[in-house]
């Protein structure tokens, strides 16, 4: 399988992007890695242009993510100008435990729901 070409047994990683209560909610789905970190970084491109409000990544539908993927999280937050308000919702057990130990928890904050993100 060349670099372009996409699986099809896999979901892309970008569930939706909408607007909601003044805020851009991106929905992130299945496994985001070094595979689909492309397709990824165009998606959360695509919901930052332009962008003046808060942004939440709702990671509930996300079942695995690689440090690939943290990374393209942490450009993401540095396009929001200085760090913006880029947030993480509803990560599962074993993401939130990712974000735990690579520490990305302490440089974007975690909510345990969309709601409260975007409270």
């Amino acid at each position: 399988m060349g670099e372009d070409s996409v699986d099809p047994l896999r979901e892309p990683p970008v569930r939706s992007i909408e607007s909601r209560d003044g805020a851009i909610v991106i929905e992130l789905a299945g496994e985001l890695d070094l595979y689909n970190a492309p397709e990824l970084r165009a998606g959360l491109a695509r919901a930052l242009a332009g962008a003046t409000g808060r942004i939440v990544v709702d990671l509930s539908s996300v079942d695995f993510i690689d440090s690939t993927a943290l990374g393209v999280l942490i450009e993401a937050r540095a396009q929001r100008d200085g760090g913006g308000d880029l947030r993480l919702a509803a990560p599962q057990l074993e993401t939130r435990r990712t974000l735990q130990v690579s520490g990305l928890d302490r440089r974007l904050p975690v909510h345990d729901t969309v709601d409260d993100a975007l409270a």
